[in-house]
């Protein structure tokens, strides 16, 4: 500490050395807005080598050249510097910790015209800022937020416009086709503008190769040059300009800054007849600018190809049946409710249940399903998929985005729109990205003016630096893979909810399943009936499914389809209490009923001493053993079989070729769960598990430094689902389970589990590839500039190709 450091206004010095200080200021005090803005002032300084800062205590490290720069005069700029930010808000961690009290809503919006990375960063900011906004989440590479909070949906997108952006409503599935329909308009109008520019721009060119003298020649450059500037170069300056307005910069202010400073330049040498004219930088800049925005628009287009494919399915009308008469709507204008009628080869324009009619439906987009689906009276189809041979009528009972459809989508993009981790920093540096662009330029033109050289030489190189950085590479990294890797996932029936799950799946050490309806098929079946009591097999079984028709277990399913497969009626039920992972309690025909597992009946005061001795031989088959008891005693064993699905035994065979160690952990017996996994290749097994034993197996794992994969599909699975790194669910499975989940697997193929962990680590390895380009073109691109072994038409083109070729590597996902 020195004696004077109480002199300085902003700051105390804390500590120093001959080369470096570190001073404590509450101007920077969580506050990381303001910190970056001074490490970017500081940062111009060549003689300051180095600045560290711990925003949460306004900590702030430089090192420095103290032969260049007195220490005396370094703590005279802190001060000043610190003085200059202080008046700028306060935007404090604490204040961000807002407080919501009432349910939040989640808005989604597809935004138009953000041209970089710096976009979407921008318009993050200035919605983290209102307090009525929880998270929000902006997309580069598919265009679209997401916003959680209590802002209306109208108060976003003014604010979103304010900022000269556009916002589109997605609510529908009609609205997103509507969108798309536009994606391609920009397209063409992204290939058309590089085109007319790209005309101009050869003989503006081809001039300044000839090094001809010629004054009308000048002056036709002059004219061409004029016409892109402020033709196809428009968009540029009017986005330039707005953000200036709004104090924040992005690549269209670095595109306007590099290409106005050579089109301004060269005016005054065009009017005094000397000196060099820069038109055909400025006219290559643009063209070359513009080429790259139009193969990055293609390639974005082929990236969200399969998010696409899933929105076309839904067909734009409806045909409703009122009053003995067909209307067709679009298909936005049907309620729930609304009888529609579907012809022989259409698509079912949204979810719905069949009153009249039977056919065949193609479900094989949706559920994967290869074999069309007979539907019959009674039963449920899924909007997008299409009907067979026969006509049916349909009750719409889910319209908009409460459909089957809109759903998937949505979990779609809300993973496309989920930021890993790793690009969690990238935005960090994306954020300053620009203004320490502006100033690298600014400290080209002036080192190079120091140091002798003509005004035209270094202004070229100033320029140059301006051109060939590009935020666009860094922001794309991450995004334009996820979208890629998530669209590939659904293609194979695999739907992520949750980005960073596809980051974490790479990882994962234990994958963890559930036996029943995971690892089995689900659909388990009464093999044998072994009792006690002297009551009729009818009997019995019509008591047992007349308990079991109130639950949701697999197992209870299988006992009442027993009954209905012998033409059994069922008697009405009271008094139902089922407990998760144990069994049920029930009145039924004037009898008390227990049906369940032994721990079940024996915490019920029952003795299943006599039953055990049979239930431990079913087990030892393979085969469930149910306990039974009526009016308080021991009465009966169902003996349940699942047959175990086709692709088990070689899907973990797969995960533990890839080192990964796979678990079973079941409520059934030890000896089912045993033969079971013996038959699939699972050593490990915990059975006789309730809910919340797997919950704490799962955190177990986790305590010893494990990344959990869980696999499941029931109510009881739901908590472990929620509680691992990376869930998936089974798609056939109970809804809590798949919205526990982070991944769902649509056909239950347990085999995709495998896939989903290859391709994961697949998108890992092309987001690193893609960030070691980024970063490595900009340190390299960025000092050669500085040191004018560029010209800017080559750095134009070289920053218009970096981007593409970041998105050209993310689509090798595909393949």
């Amino acid at each position: 500490m020195v004696n004077d450091s109480l002199s300085y206004k902003h700051f105390r010095l804390q500590h120093q050395l001959k080369n470096r200080v570190r001073i404590i200021t509450p101007v920077l005090v969580d506050d990381p807005e303001r910190g970056y803005i001074f490490e970017i002032l500081l940062k111009k300084r060549p003689e300051i080598t180095r600045v560290r800062s711990v925003f949460s205590i306004g900590s702030v490290a430089i090192d420095f050249d103290s032969a260049r720069f007195p220490k005396k005069n370094l703590l005279i700029l802190l001060d000043a510097v610190l003085g200059n930010i202080a008046q700028k808000r306060h935007v404090s961690k604490a204040n961000l910790k807002k407080e919501f009290n009432g349910p939040l809503l989640d808005i989604d919006l597809a935004v138009e015209g953000m041209s970089c990375a710096s976009c979407a960063l921008l318009i993050e900011m200035v919605l983290n800022r209102d307090e009525r906004v929880k998270t929000v989440s902006v997309n580069f590479a598919t265009q679209t937020l997401s916003v959680r909070g209590q802002i209306s949906k109208n108060d976003v997108i003014q604010k979103i416009e304010s900022l000269g952006y556009g916002a589109l409503l997605i609510d529908t599935l009609s609205q997103r086709k509507k969108l798309i329909e536009k994606e391609k308009f920009r397209i063409d109008a992204a290939r058309r503008r590089f085109e007319w520019a790209g005309l101009l721009t050869i003989p503006v060119v081809a001039v300044a190769m000839s090094m001809s003298t010629a004054r009308w020649l000048q002056w036709l450059q002059f004219l061409l040059t004029t016409q892109i500037v402020f033709g196809t170069g428009k968009p540029f300056f009017d986005k330039a300009v707005r953000l200036a307005g709004q104090r924040s910069a992005n690549m269209d202010t670095l595109i306007a800054l590099g290409v106005g400073s050579a089109y301004g330049y060269s005016i005054p040498a065009l009017f005094r007849r000397r000196g060099h004219v820069y038109f055909e930088a400025a006219a290559a800049i643009i063209t070359f600018v513009l080429l790259g925005r139009y193969l990055e628009e293609r390639a974005k287009g082929q990236a969200g190809e399969a998010i696409r494919k899933l929105v076309d399915l839904q067909p734009q009308t409806a045909i409703l049946l009122k009053n003995g008469q067909e209307l067709q709507v679009d298909v936005d204008e049907v309620q729930v409710d609304d009888l529609m009628l579907i012809r022989p080869g259409e698509k079912i324009p949204t979810d719905g249940l069949v009153v009249f009619g039977i056919s065949t439906v193609d479900e094989a987009m949706i559920t994967g399903e290869s074999m069309p689906v007979v539907k019959n009276i009674g039963h449920t189809v899924i909007g997008g998929c299409v009907n067979g041979n026969g006509v049916l009528h349909v009750r719409a009972t889910a319209v908009g985005m409460n459909t089957v459809l809109a759903g998937i989508v949505h979990m779609v993009d809300q993973a496309q729109a989920a930021k890993l981790p790793i690009q969690k920093q990238v935005d960090r540096i994306s954020a300053v990205f620009v203004p320490a662009v502006m100033g690298v330029s600014a400290l080209t033109l002036a080192g190079w003016l120091l140091a002798g050289a003509p005004f035209a030489f270094a202004f070229g190189n100033a320029i140059t630096v301006l051109l060939i950085a590009c935020p666009c590479a860094l922001g794309l990294a991450t995004p334009a893979a996820i979208m890629v890797g998530t669209g590939q996932a659904a293609k194979q029936g695999v739907y992520i909810r949750n980005g960073e799950s596809l980051e974490i799946a790479s990882k994962l050490n234990v994958v963890v399943f559930d036996k029943t309806g995971t690892i089995t098929e689900g659909r388990p079946k009464v093999g044998d009936i072994y009792k006690l009591t002297k009551m009729s097999d009818a009997r019995l079984i019509m008591l047992a499914a007349s308990a079991e028709n109130n639950s949701e277990h697999f197992l209870g399913r299988a006992i009442v389809e027993y009954a209905r497969e012998q033409a059994i009626a069922l008697k009405d039920c009271s008094c139902f209490y089922s407990e998760t992972g144990s069994g049920i309690r029930a009145e039924a025909a004037g009898h008390k009923l227990l049906l369940g597992n032994r721990d079940w009946l024996e915490r019920q005061q029952v003795s299943a001493a006599r039953l055990a001795v049979q239930a431990d031989k079913f087990a030892e088959q393979g085969k469930t053993p149910v306990y039974m008891a009526i009016d308080g005693k021991e009465a009966a064993i169902f003996a349940i079989a699942d047959r175990q699905r086709v692709e088990a035994a070689a899907a973990i065979f797969r995960l533990n070729s890839l080192g990964i160690t796979t678990m079973m952990v079941t409520g059934d017996t030890e000896k089912t769960a045993r033969y079971i996994a013996g038959k699939v290749g699972i050593a490990d097994v915990v059975a006789n598990v309730r809910p919340d034993g797997k919950l704490t197996i799962i955190r177990q794992l986790q305590a010893d430094g494990k990344l959990v994969g869980m696999i499941g599909d029931g109510i009881n699975d739901a908590p472990a689902l929620a509680a691992a790194d990376v869930g998936f669910a089974i798609g056939s499975g109970t809804d809590i389970a798949i919205e526990s989940a982070d991944l769902t697997l649509v056909q239950g193929d347990i085999s995709k589990v495998t896939e989903t962990i290859e391709l994961s680590a697949f998108t890992i390895r092309v987001i690193k590839q893609n960030l070691f380009w980024a970063f490595g073109y900009n340190t390299i691109a960025i000092p050669v500039a500085a040191l004018g072994r560029l010209n800017p038409m080559i750095a134009a083109a070289a920053m218009a190709l970096s981007s593409v070729s970041v998105i050209l590597n993310s689509l090798r996902l595909n393949k």
